[in-house]
């Protein structure tokens, strides 16, 4: 791994606390097979639904990954500004907790979904997240960063909705990364608009659960269990305002604005420009274009993106 993409402290031990019910081992079990098979019947359906119109595609993402999230227990909850209309290309950009992430904001935005490029070679949920429309990245080669950018920009010109995590790898929903800015000079190049989104993970209490984070060295396995095990999950997404095209003039200041907006009332967690993350990997790795890191791409990409269809 390049030392140049951040890393974030949490882990699977010390953040994947969840202080709510717990659904009993059969039930949970019945999750994860459900969900698995929802997920395979995705992928063998996702050729036929490519062939059809953006309107028809668009609901099908929706009902398929609204499904993907109640399946696994989880409640969905939106908050905030309405969607922003079809037709224009804005550059949706959110904090990373898990997985669950990409479903839930494709049930909200579906769209086109950058993701490390290791993922289109993965069997099945590689073609799929290629048909998909997933705009690929090389992660740890710096020089292929203008290309991505450029493909970025002219996605968000053709009027897609395009989805980033700009933080560059998960966080477990307690703290946020400090935003990367090499996305944003995407939205500028375009004149393209930015909408910040905020996703919280939340007990029957309201509280944040730390069961759907997907963190550190944790596996794929152990994070379906724990999100199926996990009873009474709400899965709340807040879509803030959005931030116009032209209202700041280069990358630096549109990043912190967005993540100060996601950042919410931990606004003065990690977001001013001086400031060094926690444990960051390189003190500079603000100013280096890391995009994607370990879990910060879902381990379901497919599920996103509903096809090269402007939104």
């Amino acid at each position: 791994m390049s030392v140049w993409l951040p890393t974030a402290p949490c882990t699977p031990r010390e953040c994947g606390a969840h202080h709510g019910p717990v659904a009993a081992a059969t039930v949970a079990g019945v999750r994860v097979v459900a969900g698995l098979l929802l997920i395979l019947a995705g992928a063998l359906l996702s050729t036929p639904v490519a062939l059809l119109g953006a309107g028809a595609r668009d609901r099908l993402t929706r009902v398929w990954t609204r499904n993907i999230l109640r399946v696994f227990g989880l409640r969905i909850r939106v908050v905030g500004a309405p969607l922003p209309p079809r037709g224009a290309g804005v550059l949706v950009v959110s904090n990373h907790i898990s997985w669950l992430d990409i479903p839930l904001l494709a049930a909200l935005f579906p769209g086109r979904v950058l993701a490390k490029s290791e993922i289109r070679q993965w069997p099945v949920l590689g073609g799929m997240a290629a048909r998909g429309g997933t705009l690929f990245v090389e992660r740890e080669r710096l020089r292929a960063l203008p290309e991505t950018v450029r493909t970025l920009a002219t996605a968000l010109a053709e009027g897609s909705r395009v989805v980033v995590f700009p933080e560059g790898c998960t966080w477990c929903g307690r703290d946020q990364g400090r935003f990367t800015r090499a996305v944003f000079q995407s939205a500028l190049d375009a004149g393209a608009p930015v909408r910040p989104v905020r996703i919280t993970y939340r007990t029957p209490s309201g509280t944040p659960s730390g069961a759907p984070a997907f963190v550190g060295d944790d596996t794929l396995p152990a994070s379906l269990w724990r999100v199926a095990r996990a009873g009474g999950l709400t899965a709340e997404i807040t879509v803030l305002p959005l931030i116009p095209a032209g209202r700041h003039a280069d990358r630096r200041s549109l990043a912190l604005a967005a993540q100060r907006a996601v950042a919410g009332d931990a606004t003065a967690r990690n977001t001013t420009a001086g400031d060094t993350p926690q444990r960051a990997v390189a003190s500079d790795s603000a100013n280096r274009p890391s995009l994607s890191v370990h879990h910060c791409v879902s381990s379901i990409p497919a599920a996103l993106s509903s096809a090269r269809t402007p939104s």
